[in-house]
């Protein structure tokens, strides 16, 4: 069974934080680990991730926190996900040729392929600020995702 980490989970859930701020608003560590029931420490090391993969960004100084590093509507879920776990791979085979020594005559190849690319497609065409609104029309009873 595939399964994204906590680490994954921590990561979409700071980033959906960021996402509904004012833009420009600068957020604590502290903030989103409360508002969140995220270990703090636990989350630094996640923001750090986040912050090498160009997702957010941190400012120092008495003013200093977290932002996200470009709009929330250019940034999905692939982008957070691949951020934290790397390139997403259904299967050991899917790293590269050669990999297994069966994916010249594999029959499931092809299926992990197919599952792969639709699993990051359906990743890709969901961004933070789609995610924040889906989040607020469910709020208001609507529906939403």
């Amino acid at each position: 069974m595939l399964k994204l980490t906590r680490d994954c989970e921590y990561a979409l859930m700071a980033v959906l934080y960021l996402a509904s701020q004012p833009e420009g608003k600068v957020s604590l560590i502290r903030e989103i680990a409360e508002a969140r029931d995220m270990p703090r420490t636990y989350l630094s090391k996640i923001m750090q991730h986040l912050a090498r993969a160009g997702l957010v960004r941190s400012r120092r100084g008495a003013n200093g926190g977290l932002v996200l590093g470009r709009p929330s509507g250019s940034i999905t879920m692939k982008d957070v996900v691949e951020a934290v776990e790397g390139p997403i791979r259904l299967n050991v085979c899917l790293t590269g040729k050669g990999v297994c020594p069966r994916d010249e005559e594999c029959p499931a190849l092809p299926v992990w392929v197919k599952a792969q690319k639709s699993m990051i497609e359906v990743l890709k065409g969901k961004t933070m600020a789609q995610l924040v609104k889906d989040g607020m029309m469910m709020k208001k009873g609507v529906g939403g995702v």
